[in-house]
């Protein structure tokens, strides 16, 4: 059997070819021509002796989940479709601004967490990505944004945020992440690599000593009652045992704060007491705030939050000292909008079952607090 070697981050790269009868320099020439070059075979290796490359044909191979489509917004935003098989696909969104050029990947085909108000969550769990289809992302944007000669923005930064829930697909993420920051890979700086989590504390605790980059939380409620309805993992990771845990990583983060993601819905969480309570909340912790419009598709349930109670919304949170930012809605009219990234994946009926009885719970708090 074939090992596809985008599957290996250096260490492991070093060990497969040692029991190939290789030396770890050839480790570090492959990763170069994979990662920097974006090889896709071994004929051009040009540094690698042919009888080693003949090797290499017969044993391994670079495969990265195959590009099933291409989608370009009206913003600049693109979206990747990938086949990653048994019809399943995952979505990848390249967001380009004027100072970076962020990469937003994802980690498993479908979630199992089913948060309320993200559609990816409505299509239920089909399996954790392996490191080579979770990095094959970032292989395979490179390659097609290096190919356009009319393009010159580049991926800066990688944000764990697509489908899925990182820190659920562990082992199959740290390989990645390395990559991501080897300089003999991609060589981007831990503060420029972001795990996105809804709040596992175990393997918050566990990335922080295996591979510390930027931690952002999706935290989108200031108490357990409403977490509990919107973020069901919360039922077993309450925001107290959360709220420690960002504490301890901070120890070993990259930065000095912890970003909070926090999706503004319509009459749930957007009122000035939900503001003031996650004031309370975060006390201890040293962090900032990205506000996200709720991105709204069929059936959720739920509302945008108005611009004018946004801004309101952050107001109360800087006035605080709290640096708060509103994310800009990007790639809305190809659905690769944050909470849009649906793929190929069919809803199940029973997931849907539950996800209406919560939404259910949570419109009847809005009614009791206009």
């Amino acid at each position: 059997m074939t090992a596809n070697l985008l599957d290996f981050d250096a260490e492991g790269l070093t060990a497969w070819f040692a029991q190939q009868g290789e030396k770890p320099f050839r480790a570090r020439q492959v990763l170069r021509w994979m990662h920097q070059s974006g090889a896709d075979d071994f004929h051009g290796m040009s540094d690698i002796a042919k009888s080693l490359r003949e090797k290499l044909l017969a044993t391994a191979t670079i495969a990265a989940a195959p590009l099933i489509s291409d989608k370009l917004s009206d913003d600049g935003t693109r979206k990747f479709l990938f086949d990653v098989g048994s019809g399943n696909a995952v979505e990848t969104v390249f967001i380009p601004e004027a100072d970076r050029g962020t990469l937003c990947v994802s980690s498993q085909a479908g979630c199992a967490l089913e948060c309320a108000f993200c559609s990816t969550g409505r299509q239920g769990f089909n399996r954790n990505l392996s490191t080579a289809e979770i990095i094959g992302q970032l292989w395979q944007a490179n390659r097609v944004l290096k190919n356009n000669p009319h393009d010159e923005r580049v991926i800066s930064n990688v944000v764990m945020m697509g489908m899925g829930e990182p820190l659920a697909n562990f082992d199959n993420l740290i390989p990645a992440l390395r990559l991501m920051l080897d300089d003999h890979a991609y060589g981007l700086s831990r503060r420029r690599v972001t795990v996105s989590t809804s709040g596992i504390v175990p393997a918050i605790d566990r990335l922080a000593q295996a591979c510390p980059v930027a931690l952002a939380v999706s935290l989108h409620a200031p108490t357990d009652g409403l977490r509990d309805k919107l973020v069901p993992i919360n039922r077993k990771y309450p925001l107290a045992e959360l709220m420690a845990a960002c504490q301890r990583y901070l120890h070993h983060a990259p930065r000095d704060f912890i970003t909070f993601e926090y999706v503004m819905l319509d009459g749930v969480n957007d009122r000035d007491a939900d503001a003031r309570a996650l004031l309370h909340l975060v006390r201890d912790v040293p962090c900032k705030f990205n506000l996200i419009p709720f991105n709204p598709f069929p059936d959720s349930g739920f509302r945008r939050s108005p611009a004018d109670r946004v801004r309101h919304f952050a107001a109360i949170l800087i006035d605080a000292g709290i640096v708060t930012t509103t994310r800009k809605t990007r790639g809305e009219d190809i659905d690769a909008a944050c909470g849009q990234l649906a793929g190929q994946v069919n809803d199940k009926s029973r997931r849907l079952v539950r996800a209406a009885m919560a939404r259910s719970d949570v419109s009847t708090r809005a009614n009791l607090h206009p």
